[in-house]
């Protein structure tokens, strides 16, 4: 038996809301110049460290096409120029005023800042001011592989109708093809939820009609994509349809389990064929495995809590720069140690090296009971790396350097993976996604039930009007209705639900929401109108105008993906 035990894939999932022209700070443009500042340059910069010393980081890296939209506006281009800016100019005036008060170490912390956003405008002027070109262009180097994702990270299981699961997976897929000159062939399922087949699939709110719904692996596989991720336990609760043998699918049952236990069923080590009924799969699922993914995420046990790190919560004055770090889990903020860089180089190596330990043992594991080598999927927020955990990229770089040496694990990404370990299992997955408790209750509860209410009437109406009025004929309805698509796709992001339920933004969450809405509304009642003969009135001219600028997204909106 050979020595080598399997492969890591490393996922980091990079996805903003769109907030382009919506609000700066506390929540809006700030997320995301923070985002490209502290994660999306550094994770750059990790990659091209990592080939400098002859090493291929084989990063699996998320970039939603959303993100990929505002990456490439010029809005963020020169918002994130004067923003670096003004870090410069804000860490110039702490070190002066540290000085001032006579006190060197956050003085010398300060010119560490001013250095570092320095460099950061630097290298985003290299680049001609484009990351997503950027990543393209590590990818077609193959240093890394790009995950696609629906348009707006639209929570795909609760969706009413089948036309908006097509129009999202349709439009997010052009959409990264577009921006990166690739059409990635793997995909992040929004929150990774989702929703096999149901012959009476109940609707979440105000219909209680039972109707057939597809899984969502159709949709995904009807846009080009192979793969995606999910969390563990939907492989774990997982129903055995099939097993695939010489390029043969076989139908199987439960009693497989208990005699082929050499196979690795309801393993997160083993990706797995995706089918609601038993036949042939079109998609695969790779499970997130939680030993691994908590020794980083956990709030308890994860590396980022340890008390040398940067403390993320705590900075001098309003919108100001960090200067302490964590001390302790249970430690008041003002009660917070300042920072000390040199104290963290030799912690990360270290966490490393545990991380990588746990890895070998999770696979050893693996092989020692069914003699297969496994795939651990490790998949974060990429946003966790550089912007929460401020070490987080150092922490990326080791692992990858570590691993790169040893003959036992070979990092790949996750298409790499699947070819090296093809799946020879195929399961029904139940619903589920990986917000608390596993199910839709994060997206879905008594604070945001009225959000699912707003956006079935909204499904409903495009639909409508795009079978009833003559946008086909008519260039003028047609522009409307797409005005109108877009909006829906803006409304439909899983973001807002989700900063309403955990309090990170509630204010935000709701105006967002509603502010979709209400364009929707104006631009499908003004498309009624135009349809009947009456001319736009100005009021309604100013209204188009404020949709056009505050949502210039998603250009070329495709109406055919809705019918």
């Amino acid at each position: 038996m050979s020595d080598h035990l399997g492969s890591l894939c490393i996922v980091l999932h990079g996805h903003l809301p769109y907030v382009l022209n919506h609000g700066t700070y506390p929540h809006g443009e700030a997320w995301l110049y923070e985002a490209a500042a502290e994660t999306y340059l550094p994770i750059l910069d990790v990659v091209g460290e990592c080939a400098l010393l002859k090493v291929r980081p084989a990063i699996t890296m998320g970039l939603t096409p959303v993100l990929l939209e505002q990456l490439a506006h010029d809005r963020f281009k020169e918002g994130f120029v004067a923003y670096l800016h003004e870090r410069i100019e804000r860490a110039n005036h702490d070190r002066r005023e540290f000085e001032g008060k006579n006190e060197p170490h956050f003085a010398y912390l300060a010119g560490r800042w001013e250095d570092w956003y320095a460099k950061k405008l630097e290298h985003f002027e290299r680049i001609a001011r484009d990351i997503p070109a950027e990543f393209a262009a590590r990818f077609r180097e193959g240093h890394l592989q790009i995950l696609t994702s629906n348009a707006t990270h639209a929570y795909m299981p609760l969706l009413l109708n089948d036309q908006m699961l097509h129009a999202q997976m349709q439009c997010g897929v052009a959409t990264s093809e577009r921006r990166l000159g690739i059409r990635p062939r793997g995909m992040w399922l929004p929150e990774c939820a989702y929703r096999p087949n149901w012959d009476h699939w109940m609707p979440a709110v105000l219909y209680d009609n039972a109707r057939g719904r597809p899984g969502v692996e159709q949709f995904i596989a009807d846009a080009g994509v192979t793969h995606f991720f999910v969390d563990n336990h939907l492989v774990a609760d997982a129903k055995p349809l099939g097993i695939r043998e010489n390029g043969h699918f076989h139908q199987t049952d439960e009693a497989q389990l208990h005699w082929d236990q050499k196979r690795g069923w309801r393993s997160p080590l083993e990706p797995v064929g995706v089918a609601s009924w038993p036949q042939d799969p079109r998609v695969s699922a790779m499970a997130r495995h939680p030993r691994v993914s908590e020794q980083v995420w956990s709030g308890t046990i994860g590396y980022p809590g340890a008390g040398p790190y940067l403390e993320f919560h705590r900075k001098y004055g309003d919108r100001g720069l960090r200067y302490h770090k964590v001390t302790g889990g249970k430690v008041a903020l003002s009660d917070k140690d300042p920072y000390y860089p040199d104290d963290v180089d030799g912690l990360v190596y270290q966490h490393a090296q545990h991380f990588c330990a746990v890895v070998k043992d999770v696979l050893g594991g693996h092989k020692f009971h069914t003699g297969r080598e496994g795939v651990v999927v490790a998949p974060f927020d990429a946003e966790l790396f550089g912007h929460w955990w401020f070490e987080g990229p150092k922490f990326l770089r080791d692992v990858i350097l570590t691993l790169a040496n040893d003959p036992q694990v070979t990092l790949h990404t996750a298409e790499e993976a699947l070819y090296h370990h093809p799946p020879d299992k195929v399961v029904r997955m139940p619903e589920g996604s990986w917000g608390e408790k596993g199910n839709h209750s994060v997206w879905i509860n008594d604070r945001t039930r009225w959000i699912w209410e707003m956006e079935y009437r909204a499904e409903g109406r495009l639909l409508q009007q795009l079978h009833g009025l003559p946008w086909r004929q008519n260039a003028e309805v047609r522009g409307l209705l797409e005005r109108a698509g877009r909006q829906l796709l803006l409304l439909q992001a899983s973001d807002w639900p989700f900063v309403i339920h955990s309090h990170g933004a509630v204010d935000y969450g709701i105006q967002r929401f509603a502010g979709h809405c209400t364009r929707f509304d104006r631009m499908t009642h003004i498309a009624e109108q135009v349809a009947k003969g009456v001319p736009v009135n100005p009021v309604q001219q100013v209204e188009i105008a404020e949709a056009d600028l505050h949502d210039s997204v998603f250009k070329e909106i495709d109406l055919n993906w809705w019918m």
